[in-house]
């Protein structure tokens, strides 16, 4: 007879499950606290056969000296995280908090295995009325996922675990998520009530030098192509890459054109707040010495007249912001041909293969012939709070009921 696994009981500690070879070590349930790092201690049956492997353990970090602490290892496991994008780093998500957080409400919950974090949620509270437990990041970020170790066959399954505990009483809300992503391996395994639903539409292209771009055009439509690049470098507009300790810098003249592009016209007013412009300098310095984003400047005559941010990860890239002086317009410089250019030129060459448009289905970005890829919203719970699952499933259905009929009524107003 199989020896039964040990119980020890933590005061103030989390619910944490370990498996340990198919045994299971159970830490008594108690409330969450909000302690600088809270783990669990697995404490494995004793073996009867060959040695153990390495024990998968749960924490919950929910304050932000915790988080910052992670940098090292979280950077480890988002290099083994095949389908991570660049919003999942964290210099992206830590600053995001410095700058939209709110305190009390963070919730970061992570297996390791052994010394090694494999696998990651991070997620804060929030309250419609009832308690929901949202991705980091917010509206100025593409993409949400998890982060999971691909070398850790269980660690979908731990981390959908460590996740149903650090919901007992909220409802997982998990939105924009590329398909193939890590939390669909997540939702696979989730114990309770789940649903998967149809987000944000995104368009992307092969990352693939320009030739081959303008190679998936028709034929008109490529030869007025390669006659605005031709007017591009006929105009000799210089072309730099930012170095890291020039990013700051290059942070607020990149805003500063951006603003100057959309003056007098409707631009995103998040775009031109301090707490934006701060995260910005924040993460993008960090990144950018890690190779997951870049700052590409344009020169004309020695003026500075573009700017772009282009953010990455080990298979995606994408044009994530950019601004342009009005003097392009003047001259009639197709700035998005010109980006583009120079964005498929670099990430080509770093073996990504996908380059994304991001989030939005605007018209310019049609002219290339895209692949439109839907984002997806996963909703998990415990079986007893289904009926708030569903409320925000109606919820989301309503919402997209009535974006649907406002397209409708925009194109019959068009057609008028």
């Amino acid at each position: 007879m199989a020896t039964q696994p040990q119980t020890r009981t933590t005061p103030a500690s989390p619910t944490t499950t370990t498996t340990v070879n198919g045994a299971r070590g159970t830490v008594t349930p108690s409330r969450f606290t909000p302690s600088r790092f809270i783990r669990s201690t697995a404490v494995p049956a004793p073996p009867a056969g060959p040695a153990p492997g390495p024990v998968l353990t749960t924490e919950l970090v929910r304050d932000i000296d915790g988080f910052a602490a992670l940098a090292p290892a979280w950077n480890d496991l988002y290099r083994r995280s095949r389908t991570a994008t660049p919003f999942q780093s964290h210099a992206w998500l830590h600053s995001w908090w410095l700058s939209y957080g709110t305190p009390g409400r963070l919730r970061v919950v992570l297996v390791h295995r052994g010394g090694d974090l494999v696998a990651a949620a991070p997620l804060m509270l929030i309250h419609r009325p009832f308690p929901v437990l949202i991705p980091l990041g917010g509206p100025i970020s593409d993409f949400s996922d998890v982060l999971l170790d691909d070398t850790c066959a269980d660690a979908a399954a731990a981390l959908a675990k460590a996740l149903a505990r650090a919901a007992r009483t909220a409802v997982i809300d998990l939105r924009e998520v590329r398909p193939g992503a890590a939390a669909e391996r997540v939702h696979a395994c989730w114990p309770g009530p789940r649903r998967r639903l149809a987000d944000s539409p995104c368009l992307e292209l092969p990352a693939v030098p320009m030739d081959e771009l303008l190679g998936r055009l028709a034929s008109a439509r490529a030869q007025r192509a390669r006659a605005k690049l031709r007017k591009l470098d006929a105009l000799g507009i210089e072309e730099r890459i930012v170095p890291g300790d020039e990013i700051p810098g290059a942070v607020g003249r990149l805003l500063e054109l951006h603003r100057l592009q959309w003056q007098g016209r409707g631009v995103t007013p998040e775009h031109l707040s301090t707490r934006f412009s701060e995260h910005l300098t924040r993460s993008v310095r960090s990144m950018a010495e890690q190779g997951d984003a870049m700052i590409t400047e344009f020169r004309l005559a020695g003026e500075l007249v573009a700017s772009d941010l282009t953010l990455m990860s080990p298979q995606l890239a994408g044009g994530y912001l950019y601004g342009a002086d009005p003097v392009l317009r003047a001259k009639k410089v197709d700035v998005a041909t010109m980006l583009l250019r120079t964005c498929a030129r670099q990430i080509s060459a770093d073996g990504r293969s996908t380059l994304s448009m991001l989030r939005g289905n605007e018209p310019y970005k049609h002219h290339w012939r895209p692949d439109t890829v839907c984002n997806q919203r996963f909703l998990l719970a415990r079986t007893y709070l289904t009926p708030w699952l569903h409320l925000l499933a109606a919820r989301a259905a309503g919402r997209g009921r009535a974006a649907a009929l406002v397209k409708r009524l925009r194109r019959g107003g068009d057609k008028a």
